[in-house]
């Protein structure tokens, strides 16, 4: 995928999060609860929200690292190579 496909993921992605905290603040106001269990409810929520948003950005950064780390081992072992076979021909 392209960087305008990705874009285009995360504005859909976006729309459809903006779209369920406005479905969700409307059945809280419409709803016939106490107004503290309403904000107990936003408050879950709002801390559910938080904990995906950061659980996803630690998985992406552990990808990041261990691909870093993959490339690094994988240039280390070609200038093995490389050293090696520059030995045996001298």
């Amino acid at each position: 995928m392209n960087r305008n496909d990705n874009g285009l993921i995360i504005t859909f992605n976006f729309a459809g999060i903006v779209v369920s905290y406005v479905m969700l603040a409307l059945s809280l106001w419409l709803t016939d609860i106490p107004l503290s269990t309403k904000g107990y409810w936003g408050i879950g929520v709002l801390l559910l929200t938080i904990s995906l948003v950061n659980f996803v950005k630690y998985k992406f950064d552990q990808r990041i690292s261990e691909e870093r780390i993959s490339r690094i081992e994988e240039a280390r072992n070609e200038r093995l190579l490389e050293d090696y076979v520059a030995d045996r021909a001298a």
